[in-house]
């Protein structure tokens, strides 16, 4: 039994440190034959009695088979469709959801089970047919159970995102009360301040650590006493390094992790609870017979290439949103923790991998505040003043904030909110908080990165503040600056998608405005996009559906068609001023 835990223990790692590429090869060589045999054999024996009240190590290594077993499960489903569709087939959800009801005796698998469920059962409505009355019950059971621990909050929020998957099934007169059990307990999760209960977990370790060592150098002395021994000389111990004495446990730092891995969660949930349904193949069929893709033109490639559907949010998840103060959670999870817990993360390197998956939690919170902006009615939020607060805290974040690395995804995430924040304020006629001193030196960062969304994400960024300039008074000169910019990126950027969204905000800045024609002419931005023009319509022929979706080929299209529209305009604008000289 031992050699067999440690060999699926082996592949477990493998499929896990492998990625995409080796679980695909696992699949190709037929793992899931095996695999399946595997936890059908730890079916027939997790649920058989012990032969005594003494604790059955054979029952427990039986147990720890299956959580290997059902992480690999997890892993090569996540990967690779043929694995998945064996899983429907074999009707494998049946032992990931027996494997879930040992939660109250062996929470390690249970959790591995809840996560092996939250990723088969999305998009995946070929097996919602399995998914019977007791399965539902067995994860309502673990819903309404206590938490008295963060790993059981773990537990409970990868069991609410696979009952977010399973909505469909749930009885319409059930839908409400769900979607609240649901949301309460993200809200639970997000409650809990990750610093100070790092600090709390820290303080804890360091009590159990001198009670031990106390109590090590009683024993101790008692022994020596008992030979005659003792000496008087006892070795002082420096703070908390007691790696002299017996092996320490790190239950403290396992519970820290595993509220930050389910606050991540829970954000992740949120994000999707609040994004729009991507369009059916015929829906893009008709896209396509359109004349110039005319029916695209309410896109904008501000949007990163993603075409936006309408609303999607329905009453019962806006109200449970709002009703569990969710955007404000999802807001207080956009500070990064206090120094005290950095400074503990920093100081004790086993504690250090912390300060990582607190970065992770600042940029999904980020993330799911651009969503929760774009989806969510803004008075509900607290209306213009809230909004301007929020411009406030994210240039806080950008500009002050030194807790915390800036690196490639916080600027993609932090660049999302305050897009999502500049278009609604834009939208709403609310004045801007953030200078547009301030706006291009954050644009000027975004554009470095080599993440294609955060440089659209830029140029978007740019565009809107650009829009809103064009219509004041003595902006010419930022104009001009703006303008610039903007060429810059169309012109030189790899990306299409990134230099078609660099072509969209020069449409919006420029379109009106008597500024906006001065800067213009000044930057002679007629004869730039005359230059542009030729070589972006080869590249979309070139690269385009080899490299782009059919989403974003709409788009590039659509900015490709307003490019000639708006050279014409320019050019009437050129003569205006032609004739005034």
């Amino acid at each position: 039994m031992s050699v067999r835990e440690t060999a699926a223990g082996a592949l477990r790692n493998l499929s896990t440190c492998g990625g995409f590429e080796v679980c695909d090869d696992m699949v190709t060589r037929d793992i899931m034959t095996p695999l399946v045999a595997l936890l059908r054999e730890c079916s027939v024996r997790l649920d058989s009695e012990p032969e005594s009240n003494s604790k059955d190590a054979t029952k427990n290594q039986v147990e720890d088979i299956a959580n290997q077993t059902v992480n690999i499960l997890w892993n090569v489903c996540e990967s690779n469709s043929k694995a998945l569709n064996i899983f429907n087939k074999e009707n494998c959800v049946e032992i990931v959801i027996q494997c879930l009801r040992k939660f109250p005796s062996d929470l390690e698998l249970a959790v591995s089970a809840a996560y092996c469920l939250q990723t088969v059962t999305e998009d995946n409505p070929e097996l919602m047919a399995s998914i019977d009355a007791s399965a539902l019950q067995t994860l309502e059971t673990v819903l309404m159970t206590s938490a008295t621990t963060m790993e059981m909050r773990l537990l409970q929020t990868l069991v609410a995102g696979t009952v977010w998957n399973l909505k469909d099934r749930i009885p319409p007169f059930s839908q409400a009360d769900t979607i609240n059990a649901v949301l309460r307990i993200l809200s639970e999760v997000l409650s809990q301040d990750a610093g100070q209960f790092i600090i709390k977990m820290k303080e804890t370790e360091s009590s159990r650590l001198r009670t031990a060592a106390i109590e090590s150098e009683e024993d101790e002395a008692a022994l020596n006493e008992e030979d005659g021994m003792v000496e008087g000389n006892v070795k002082e111990q420096n703070g908390d390094n007691f790696s002299d004495l017996n092996p320490v446990s790190n239950e403290e730092l396992r519970q820290a992790s595993f509220l930050l891995v389910a606050q991540k969660s829970a954000l992740e949930m949120i994000v999707n609870m609040c994004c729009s349904d991507e369009p059916s193949d015929d829906d893009w069929e008709e896209l396509s017979s359109s004349d110039e893709s005319e029916s695209c033109l309410e896109k904008s490639l501000a949007d990163g290439g993603q075409l936006m559907s309408p609303l999607c949010l329905s009453s019962e998840v806006h109200s449970a949103l709002l009703n569990h103060f969710i955007p404000k959670k999802v807001l207080e999870k956009t500070r990064f923790p206090d120094a005290a817990a950095l400074q503990i993360c920093r100081h004790y390197s086993a504690w250090k991998a912390l300060i990582t998956k607190m970065s992770t939690v600042q940029h999904r919170a980020l993330t799911c505040l651009h969503n929760i902006l774009s989806m969510v009615d803004i008075e509900s939020l607290g209306g213009a003043s809230a909004l301007q607060e929020l411009a406030q805290h994210l240039s806080e974040l950008i500009f002050i904030q030194t807790d915390g690395p800036k690196q490639e995804d916080f600027l993609e995430a932090a660049s999302s909110a305050v897009r999502a924040l500049l278009q609604t304020m834009a939208f709403r006629g609310i004045p801007q908080c953030m200078t547009s001193e301030q706006v291009m030196s954050f644009a000027e960062a975004c554009v470095q990165s080599s993440n294609a969304s955060t440089r659209v994400n830029a140029v978007s960024i740019i565009g809107v503040t650009g829009s809103v300039l064009a219509k004041g008074d003595n902006t010419t000169e930022t104009l001009e600056r703006i303008g610039n910019f903007l060429l810059g990126i169309a012109t030189n950027d790899l990306s299409l998608v990134v230099a078609g969204g660099a072509l969209d905000a020069i449409f919006d800045v420029f379109a009106d405005g008597d500024e906006a024609e001065k800067a213009a002419v000044e930057i002679k931005l007629l004869q730039a996009l005359k230059k542009i023009q030729p070589a972006f319509k080869s590249k979309i022929r070139k690269e385009g559906r080899e490299k782009y979706s059919t989403d974003q080929l709409c788009v590039l299209d659509n900015v490709r068609t307003n490019l000639r529209r708006f050279i014409s305009y320019l050019e009437s604008v050129e003569k205006k001023y032609k004739n005034r000289i």
